[in-house]
């Protein structure tokens, strides 16, 4: 429920801080004190449209902050969990709204977009008046607030279930249906293309691989007549092998008789030698590896013309040939076997529907029952609200032939406000004293059901006097046993209901010279309440008998 309100600044409000208890408050005051300006700075930190009008004369900017206590299972819990908004079971709904017409809006100190604000706000509490749509209960909600009422959540989620199960299943019939169409248009390309591919078989990356293979081959060709003329110098008739051999032999002979003189050369042929046997094998290995088959790099030069002839052929890239593979393979797969496995989905798709439209049946039906007994509910409610010749009705109509994911059924409240008027909904045919009155009866009707923790009248009583105001006092009495209920009213008969009382007046500013007016709010005991509720009844001059009929309303309604 709303704990606490603070508003700051906002058109004659300087500075006002309200705390609210759950039941019944009323909030009364002479017209024009202000009482619209306390719930438009409400709906503020709701998520309404902001205006920089509303910040008060003479200051840069002006705030409102709304304090909820909501239980944990709250949706409003759930909406700030799934943002990332911390709460320790309080919700703190701060608007601030700047004089240029910027506005901000923050949820427990955290900047959020005013959307959100208003995503929120909406769960928290409902304004009902005599000029608000929402009092209304707008037509796209009423059938929700049927099924609310007659408890059918789990026939309404698995008729939503079977919905997005069937047009899932219809959709992919339909895109398969068109693929196959598409592949009966081009059936003789489809098979060639197949039998071409299949037989060229791309792989992945093997382009690349084949190019990589055609350079080494085309470099080995290039290098492979200069390691021969290498090998053949160094090992053929003209190698210097032999010469140096016999050299090596006759110093050799030679150092004998001649000590200390050629061992140093002798040991440096050697070396030599050894260098040029050494280097001989190397260029021997270098030659072997260097050959190949000239056949092979034929082939892999056709094998990798033939991938990009393909390539151009069907204007896809090489790499993405074995996809394209693979995607003509299944659409000539879905050719040669479409029928039945379109004959298949057409046969769940038909089952899954006939599922679908039993269930809403059995839920339109269960939806036609709940209706009789929530007009029976508000019925009762109509004549003590001097709408005993009004009738309320369920406006039920089935439609078969579009369905949606709520079922078959469009459900409108509508009524016919005197005997053989025209019946229609209630937005368009009651007036604005009677709407309020209808309103009043079917949120009666639905107590806690569908509803906000917290429902605000404002001046639902206007233009009903006597047993009317009485009525409408006493059923919004009913409503704060459920639900907290905030009226803003101008009839004793429902003040005198209150379990608290607001008196909002209108003050001079004491430091202003200017008599400048400043908006002001207080609860008032019970004697307060008596002069109060006695200025209701009599007007601006309280007599006596008007104190003693306002204390006899508050007994009444203690009793």
């Amino acid at each position: 429920m709303l704990v606490q309100l603070s508003i700051r600044d906002i058109v004659l409000i300087e500075q006002l801080d309200i705390t609210f208890g759950s039941g019944l408050s009323v909030l009364t005051g002479e017209t024009g004190a202000g009482k619209s300006i306390l719930l438009d700075s409400l709906s503020l930190t709701l998520g309404a449209r902001g205006d920089g009008g509303l910040v008060r004369n003479g200051v840069e900017q002006g705030q409102v902050t709304a304090m909820f206590d909501l239980p944990s299972g709250h949706q409003a819990m759930k909406q700030l969990e799934e943002n990332g908004i911390s709460h320790e079971g309080y919700l703190l709904m701060k608007r601030v709204q700047s004089a240029d017409g910027r506005s901000k809006a923050y949820i427990n100190d955290q900047p959020v977009s005013v959307s959100f604000m208003r995503q929120v706000g909406q769960g928290l509490v409902e304004l009902h008046g005599q000029h608000d749509e929402r009092a209304l209960l707008e037509a796209e909600m009423h059938r929700s607030l049927l099924d609310e009422f007659g408890g059918l959540s789990v026939d309404v989620d698995a008729v939503s279930r079977l919905w997005k199960e069937w047009q899932a299943l219809r959709k992919e019939s339909e895109q398969f249906r068109k693929r196959v169409e598409e592949a009966r248009k081009e059936a003789d390309y489809l098979a060639s293309s197949v039998e071409e591919l299949t037989k060229l078989a791309p792989e992945a990356g093997e382009e690349l691989k084949l190019a990589e293979q055609r350079q080494q081959m085309m470099r080995s060709e290039t290098i492979a007549t200069d390691l021969d003329d290498a090998v053949t110098l160094l090992s053929g008739n003209h190698s210097p092998v032999p010469a140096l051999t016999a050299l090596a032999k006759q110093l050799s002979r030679k150092a004998a008789d001649n000590p200390g003189l050629l061992e140093e050369a002798i040991a440096q042929l050697d070396t030599a030698l050894d260098a040029i046997h050494l280097a001989q094998q190397e260029l021997e290995t270098a030659l072997r590896n260097s050959e190949f088959d000239p056949k092979e790099l034929e082939s892999s030069e056709e094998r990798l013309f033939a991938l990009r002839a393909a390539s151009r052929k069907y204007s896809v890239a090489v790499e993405n040939l074995p996809e394209l593979a693979v995607k003509l393979a299944d659409d000539l797969d879905n050719l040669n076997s479409g029928e039945e496995r379109l004959a298949k989905l057409t046969k769940e798709t038909q089952e899954k529907h006939a599922a679908f439209s039993a269930k809403a049946k059995s839920l339109s039906a269960s939806r036609k029952q709940i209706g009789e007994q929530l007009v029976g509910e508000v019925m009762r409610e109509l004549p003590a609200l001097k709408l005993d010749q009004a009738v309320f009705m369920v406006h039920h109509v089935i439609n078969e032939e579009t369905p949606n994911e709520g079922g078959i059924d469009q459900i409108d409240f509508w009524v016919q406000t005197n005997p053989g008027s025209k019946a229609g909904p209630m937005v368009k045919v009651a007036s604005g004293g009677e709407l309020s009155r209808f309103l009043l009866a079917l949120k009666v009707a639905l107590a806690d059901k569908g509803s906000a923790p917290t429902l605000v009248f404002d001046e639902i009583d206007t233009g009903v006097g006597g047993a009317v105001a009485d009525a409408i006092g006493r059923r919004l009495a009913k409503l704060s046993s459920k639900v907290q209920v905030l009226s803003v009213t101008h009839a004793p008969q429902v003040a005198a209901r209150a379990i608290n009382h607001f008196v909002i007046a209108k003050k001079k500013v004491d430091a202003d010279i200017d008599g400048r007016l400043a908006t002001g709010i207080r609860a008032i005991n019970r004697d307060e309440r008596r002069e109060e509720i006695a200025r209701m009844l009599a007007g601006a001059s309280v007599t006596d008998e008007a104190r003693a009929a306002a204390e006899q309303l508050i007994n009444q309604s203690a009793a």
